[in-house]
């Protein structure tokens, strides 16, 4: 295989993760973040972004690269901006499904917490969950710049919805909140997760 084609299939590769992770991500991303996840450089991270923007930022395509800054991100297209906005009316006034009960649940007694912390209680990837109870204002996020992750817990507007002023005025959450087995299965998860 000669060197340009070579470099013609790294560069297809770059663009489909670059297309996959902004998609997953669903949140701007800084792009020495991008960069660091695809293994490339930011130049060259740069460079298919406006490969990118070219190919999708149209009139007739639903959706946009937006790169403001440092940050680049997939959104949907400003035109689509009413039908887009009903969809997330829906999500916010919808009634709780059972795996986003079980995740608030666990948020609630355990909070602040990873997802990585969340998902391994649960068993399964709580991306989605997560993503729809910060819509509906029920979870916020904070970075925590020592681990690097975010840790998620409980808005006042659940509490306020549960009637209570605190989680610790939650059923049973003193023996619940300090589980010793569910604190070592997480001091396990974090440990291998550092290595």
């Amino acid at each position: 295989m000669t060197n340009a084609k070579v470099l013609k299939l790294l560069i297809f590769m770059l663009k489909s993760q670059i297309e996959s992770i902004l998609f997953v991500a669903g949140k701007p991303l800084a792009l020495k973040d991008l960069a660091r996840l695809c293994a490339s450089g930011k130049a060259e991270v740069e460079v298919v972004l406006e490969d990118l923007k070219n190919k999708y930022n149209h009139e007739e395509n639903g959706i946009n690269i937006i790169v403001a800054g440092s940050e680049v991100q997939l959104v949907s297209n400003p035109k689509n901006k009413n039908i887009v906005e009903s969809l997330v009316k829906e999500e916010v006034y919808s009634e709780l499904t059972q795996p986003q009960l079980e995740a608030l649940t666990i948020i609630a007694y355990r909070g602040p917490i990873t997802k990585l912390e969340l998902e391994t209680i649960r068993g399964v990837n709580c991306s989605l969950i997560l993503r729809n109870l910060l819509i509906k204002d029920l979870i916020s996020v904070e970075e925590d710049k020592v681990i690097d992750h975010n840790r998620y817990r409980v808005t006042s507007k659940l509490l306020k919805h549960l009637g209570i002023n605190e989680v610790e005025q939650l059923p049973d959450y003193d023996k619940l909140s300090k589980s010793e087995s569910l604190t070592e299965i997480l001091e396990q998860t974090n440990n291998a997760h550092d290595v």
